[in-house]
């Protein structure tokens, strides 16, 4: 695997981290995760796509090793993250860039490319979400995230994260294990736990809008394309089809066996993105 760089970026008050891959005179591609995730979920294609692209995979904050939030209640949502993730175009002079975004990463693509930074992306690439949460799965997601779980050695961690996570679909042992040393941090007591701001959750209970955006998502004019796991309680199929006849009317590929969200990491993946970042960027 290509190696990663890590820089710490100033956005505002807050202080992101960010895995760089790739020569920074390629074409910038941006790969947003999901909402208790870190940017490095994106090691595999990250890699992989390395040798065409500037390929930037931000922490959120309140994730991984970004700066967490003294005022959750107005930083822990999508139009702020947003201004980072224009923040960091600008810090990376990326005048324009492709966007790969995993769930809550797909969301904030959406708000970008819905607003006045549209014209900051070359194309959208939305990985298993839709400008609708449904409200099963919120509550999930609720109660997996509200609760840190604590272990005493890392292959509990491990185990948990395979089971917590196995909607991913398929992946290989050294996926789980490289997931594993980035998704957990020690605590006071020396213990394992997950490596983000539990706090995360209050913009499902503040911020509903941030899940309903279809007014938004009927303004995008950008190229998009849209992944979805096959077993999938976010992007459901009702969802998707009214997504492919409304605003950017995307492409779709669906991952049988998969739910939410597919990993983007088998040989497969990487080949279906290579290709649709080609195909979107030419249109």
């Amino acid at each position: 695997m290509t190696a990663p760089r890590f820089s710490l970026v100033k956005t505002a008050s807050h202080e992101l981290h960010v895995t760089e891959w790739g020569d920074s005179d390629n074409s910038p591609l941006v790969m947003w995760h999901g909402l208790a995730r870190t940017g490095r979920d994106f090691d595999e294609l990250a890699a992989a796509l390395s040798d065409e692209y500037f390929v930037i995979c931000p922490d959120t904050i309140g994730r991984g090793l970004s700066s967490w939030a003294s005022k959750f209640e107005t930083a822990y949502r999508i139009d702020t993250y947003a201004d980072h993730a224009v923040a960091l175009l600008d810090h990376y002079q990326m005048d324009r860039a492709a966007w790969v975004g995993t769930s809550m990463g797909g969301l904030i693509g959406m708000h970008l490319a819905a607003g006045a930074s549209a014209d900051r992306l070359s194309c959208l690439i939305i990985n298993d979400i839709g400008p609708e949460v449904p409200q099963a799965a919120t509550d999930r997601i609720i109660r997996y995230a509200a609760d840190l779980p604590e272990f005493d050695q890392l292959s509990e961690a491990e185990a948990w994260l395979r089971n917590t996570y196995a909607p991913f679909g398929p992946a290989d042992d050294a996926f789980w294990r490289r997931m594993t040393r980035s998704s957990v941090r020690r605590t006071g007591q020396g213990r394992f736990t997950l490596h983000y701001d539990p706090e995360i959750i209050r913009q499902f209970a503040t911020y509903l809008d941030d899940l309903s955006t279809w007014d938004n998502y009927k303004k995008i004019k950008l190229p998009c394309h849209v992944i979805r796991g096959e077993n999938s309680d976010l992007l459901t199929p009702d969802i998707l089809a009214r997504m492919q006849k409304e605003g950017p009317k995307p492409g779709a590929t669906e991952f049988a066996g998969f739910g939410h969200a597919p990993t983007l990491s088998r040989k497969a993946d990487i080949q279906l993105v290579r290709r649709l970042l080609t195909d979107l960027q030419l249109d």
